[in-house]
């Protein structure tokens, strides 16, 4: 390869080279066995060669225009319209019971020759026997590099696509004699034609994604890749346009995560990070591969398959017990936000429909709309919803919850009535929803984080079930906010997570004081105050106990959005196990919005952002993109000292604390929320100098609190040298501490801990094993104290968890124990 890569660094790299060839389009064909703990199906890739990213640079001079209607200049220049295709079914043997699969298919024995397996080193194609590039070298083949590793490669074929019946329609040169270019000719036709013929293009791609093989293609793997190369293909333009690859997974797979839900039932689902997928099929990973997608999945009749893809899928019965289910994407995204979750997943409906509901529940998907009449989008073409006027209009998608049946009751008081209005919310800031559809999943307790986005569907934590509204409602409007920021508008260089992590953490607040349609201006503005307060705190934690060169949001400065001559690269820190529990990128970047939005004013600045994410909707962006056009688009009394260059400066080019949010740290004082919390931690101080015997007559009052008021004080608190144990459970009876939110709760627990308050113990307990999302911490200050109880503690919560823990998390914790 043409990167160098160190073992002993921490740095995920991106090994396809997607400056010679481009995925278009993929299609799966999977089964999925819950006995085995294995996915096993074909994968069919259609390409396109060439990459119009390839000469760009990170300059500054490659950014969104300020008129709406141009196109992008770091995009590619003309509209190429991305099918989507039907996929294989593969149908011989089928078997299925209740917790393993159907419809295997056609398999591999597992000792023929070319069966390659990541995990085992393979021995490996020299990068200098084999060219990486376009060019015609003499007698050297052209390789095929895929980001590939966990995974047991069965077999590589090039798919006979001029086999297909009537597929001469798209033979524009009838003089072609040779059959390989006359196939690459088909693929190009194929993935070019425009988006109004969408349902043709499904449907030939479902015919040549069934064609014959002609012809298998030698292959090699390492760690990180899979390669692949046609003798005598010298050039990406030789090489096959159309190749299915029949692969299985392994059951540590690291891209997907097998467990059980909170009922006890098996269940599988795609984490996405820190690897992405390249562990669930082989894959260009880099974000410039966009792509869109189609797969079949076979599982047993007793589970549901979620899937991103435009369609609710219906299933259909192959067989008594065996289901299949099938979804598509028309919108080309990078291959890293497929999702799949598969289990015993009970639909959550709501006991009686309202007038909203029902208005929801007509979805204008591409079979209905019309894309032709209204304005340019700078993007490639496919069938967006910003180009129809109904779509553009619907306040609220359809959306649907699965969850546990077990927490079927749960979703219906809080999840289920939220979901309409954070949807409107998020509309009347942001205008037209880019997915059509939306289906909520409450995921297994080992899920690492409190929620993950990708298209048309959410993965949310349990812990945003309990104590009420505010978390849940929070966090779903931080989900919901990245269907435009880290999906329909993503990241050109995945090092710049601040563009899909800060938008999200600053558009949350507002969207969710939107959803509350009883909240008055003022009080919106308080709660607003409120959290920056809480996160300030937040951000300066974080920067004192974090390494400085993962404090900086755009680590590789000018060289950003660069690439090696075959765009391979690597993601500084993109394997490190603690990097996930960062907050840096979040807490950074919504400052650094909530100080322009303050800048310019809000009208100013979320007018801008409607007009933004109108014209760089499908595209991806660097920093530079966001703040170039920000700037243009801004009345010149209100830039003043502002440009790129300070910004990259002073934000997103440094550690540690930005200057201008130095200045801001003594604002929270002036919120009224804030000075309340104050007066009660006054409060709580007096009554824990307070003699133990002393009467009654003098009891503190205590006032009722918000959530995030609760968080606050409990961090005050937490300053305290000393709190005794009457203190403690005063405290505790006085607000319901363990019936509170996550968030609450867990300040409530660090208290606890800190004061060895032993008749707490079973909240520690309960909260390591019922919100292992975000008990990482407890574990390390349960072992700090060097107390031989709390130690035992931290061991038995990890021993009673360790076997259904997220990877990352367990790693993390037994390094703390060990």
């Amino acid at each position: 390869m043409d990167i160098k890569l160190d073992p002993s660094q921490d740095d995920l790299p991106l090994m396809a080279n997607t400056s010679h060839i481009l995925v278009k389009h993929y299609v799966l064909d999977l089964d999925v066995d819950f006995k085995s703990q294995i996915i096993e199906g074909t994968l069919v890739l259609f390409f396109q060669a060439g990459n119009r990213y390839r000469k760009k640079s990170g300059s500054t001079e490659e950014t969104c225009p300020s008129e709406s209607n141009e196109v992008c200049k770091f995009r590619m220049p003309e509209p190429c319209h991305v099918p989507v295709t039907n996929t294989r079914t593969f149908s011989s043997k089928m078997r299925c019971n209740d917790f393993a699969i159907c419809g295997k298919g056609e398999k591999e024995a597992s000792g023929k020759d070319g069966n390659h397996d990541n995990g085992e080193q393979a021995s490996g194609i020299s990068s200098s026997k084999y060219c990486y590039d376009t060019g015609n070298h003499g007698s050297e083949d052209f390789l095929l590099v895929l980001d590939c590793c966990d995974l047991s490669v069965l077999k590589v074929e090039e798919v006979d696509v001029a086999a297909v019946p009537g597929i001469e329609k798209f033979t524009r040169s009838p003089k072609l004699r040779v059959v390989s270019e006359l196939r690459n000719q088909i693929v190009h036709e194929l993935v070019t034609l425009p988006a109004h013929r969408w349902r043709e293009q499904l449907d030939y791609y479902a015919r040549c994604s069934q064609a014959p093989g002609c012809g298998e293609l030698l292959f090699d793997t390492d760690s990180w890749s899979l390669q692949i190369r046609k003798t005598g293909a010298q050039t990406a333009t030789d090489f096959p346009h159309a190749i299915r690859i029949r692969y299985r997974t392994k059951p540590q797979g690291r891209s997907i995560t097998w467990t059980s839900d909170q009922s006890g039932r098996p269940c599988v689902y795609t984490m996405g990070s820190p690897i992405n997928n390249r562990a669930l099929f082989p894959c260009q990973e880099p974000p410039v591969a966009m792509s869109t997608w189609q797969a079949t999945v076979r599982a047993a009749a007793s589970f549901v398959v979620l899937m991103s893809g435009e369609n609710s899928a219906k299933p259909t019965q192959l067989q008594e017990g065996c289901l299949s289910w099938h979804y598509y994407v028309t919108m080309p995204m990078p291959a890293s936000t497929i999702t799949i979750a598969v289990g015993s997943w009970t639909e959550v409906k709501p006991e009686t429909c309202s007038l909203n509901d029902l208005a929801a529940e007509r979805s204008f998907s591409p079979s209905e709309a019309d894309f032709r009449y209204a304005g340019i989008c700078g993007h490639v073409e496919y069938p967006c919803r910003f180009q129809n006027t109904s779509a553009t209009t619907q306040e609220i998608i359809p959306h649907r919850v699965f969850a546990p049946v077990c927490l079927k009751g749960a979703c219906q008081e809080t999840l289920l009535q939220l979901l309409s209005p954070c949807l409107s919310a998020a509309h009347s800031v942001l205008g037209t929803h880019p997915f059509s559809r939306l289906d909520v999943l409450i995921v297994p307790a080992n899920f690492p984080s409190l929620g993950m986005a990708s298209p048309h569907i959410v993965f949310l934590s349990q812990s945003t079930l309990t104590g009420g509204s505010h978390l849940c409602g929070i966090r779903l409007c931080h989900e919901i906010a990245h269907s435009w920021f880290g999906l329909a508008i993503g990241a050109r260089d995945w090092t710049e997570e601040w563009l899909s992590e800060g938008f999200a953490t600053h558009l949350e607040d507002v969207f969710w004081a939107k959803a509350q349609k009883q909240l008055a201006p003022t009080e919106a503005q308080e709660q607003q105050e409120l959290r920056a307060c809480l996160r300030r705190r937040r951000l300066q934690d974080e920067l004192r106990n974090s390494p400085e060169e993962m404090q900086v949001l755009r680590p590789n400065k000018e060289k950003t959005g660069h690439v090696s001559d075959s765009g391979s690269s690597v993601i500084k820190h993109g394997l490190n196990p603690e990097k996930i529990f960062m907050q840096v990128h979040y807490l950074k970047g919504y400052f650094l919005l909530r100080f322009l939005a303050r800048r310019l004013g809000d009208d100013t600045y979320f007018s801008f952002l409607r007009k933004f994410v109108h014209t760089c909707h499908g595209q991806l962006i660097l920093s530079q993109d966001f703040l170039q056009m920000l700037l243009e688009n801004i009345p010149e009394e209100k830039r003043l000292d502002l440009s790129v260059e300070n910004i990259f400066r002073d934000w997103l080019e440094s550690s540690g604390l930005p200057q201008r949010l130095q200045t801001e740290l003594q604002a929270g004082a002036e919120c009224g929320l804030v000075r309340q919390v104050d007066a009660e931690v006054a409060k709580w101080n007096r009554l824990n100098r307070r003699p133990r015997k002393r009467k009654r007559r003098g009891t503190e009052v205590f006032e009722k609190l918000l959530p995030d008021q609760l968080v606050l004080l409990l961090e005050h608190l937490l300053e305290q040298k000393a709190l005794n144990p009457r203190t403690l459970q005063s405290l505790e009876r006085t607000y319901h501490l363990s019936q509170q939110d996550a968030e609450v709760r867990h300040r409530w627990c660090e208290l606890v801990v800190k004061h060895k308050y032993t008749k707490a113990y079973k909240h520690v307990e309960k909260f390591l094993q019922e919100d292992q999302a975000m008990g990482i911490y407890l574990y390390g200050e349960l072992m700090v104290h060097e107390d031989a109880r709390q130690q035992l503690l931290a061991h038995t919560c990890f021993e009673l968890t360790r076997e259904q823990m997220d990877r990352c998390s367990a790693q993390v914790v037994a390094e703390m124990l060990f």
